[in-house]
């Protein structure tokens, strides 16, 4: 368990500098901006690196909404959850604090501005509503975990599964950035709004509750539909 929670917690790490950090510190970079494509697909090798890397140890989660949506799925025992969720948030936090401290290393850097935050209404990208926010976050989510528990079955082809997930996320987030920032991961959406500390803590629920419900109804309509593995 202590190598699964050390997975756990580099992989969540590293996928909230790589991508949170793609958004603060490259994404408008002057002149040569990677912009929203870029950050898309940074969050997608993130998990695409970190599954190779650490995946066979832990699962490679890296994300809260994918270990409720494993435990409906029937992937994951019930003890294991809350361990996990927690190695995935402080991961997520020290990620955070590391970007923190090399992005105020630049002149004029407010983290108050949004810090790779995730939002909705006036605090979306595009000003998208509570509701599309809610439905975005749910459907994304919840066919997130299907991909995952579809490319990780014992009859998918073995090998490929981190690049059809990392893929997954790339498209997820080419999706939704405009309307939520994307979040679809409760601890990245932690690990941000704590060092914005404003509005993104006031509304950081909706990027718990609403990604935890979606990760769940993702795995039992899998568990109940979909699997060929049992």
């Amino acid at each position: 368990m202590t190598k699964r929670l050390t997975a756990e917690f580099f992989g969540t790490f590293w996928l909230v500098l790589g991508g949170c950090g793609s958004a603060v510190l490259a994404a408008a970079f002057p002149d040569l901006g990677i912009g929203f494509v870029g950050v898309s697909l940074a969050f997608g090798l993130t998990v695409l690196t970190m599954a190779y890397a650490v995946g066979h140890i832990s699962g490679g989660h890296f994300n809260p909404a994918v270990t409720i949506g494993l435990l409906t799925g029937g992937r994951i025992a019930g003890k294991d959850v809350v361990p996990y969720v927690i190695s995935q948030v402080v991961g997520a936090i020290a990620a955070g604090a590391v970007l923190y401290l090399i992005a105020n290393g630049q002149a004029g850097f407010d983290v108050t501005a949004g810090f790779a935050t995730n939002g909705y209404g006036e605090y979306s990208p595009g000003g998208f509503s509570l509701t599309a926010a809610v439905v975005t976050e749910f459907v994304l989510t919840a066919f997130f975990v299907l991909i995952i528990l579809g490319v990780t079955g014992k009859n998918a082809p073995a090998g490929f599964a981190p690049l059809a997930i990392g893929l997954a996320l790339t498209l997820i987030h080419l999706i939704s950035i405009p309307v939520t920032n994307t979040s679809v991961n409760p601890a990245r959406s932690t690990g941000m709004a704590l060092f914005q500390g404003g509005w993104a803590l006031s509304q950081l629920w909706v990027f718990w509750v609403v990604p935890l419900l979606g990760g769940a109804a993702g795995g039992w309509v899998h568990r109940a539909l979909l699997a060929d593995d049992r």
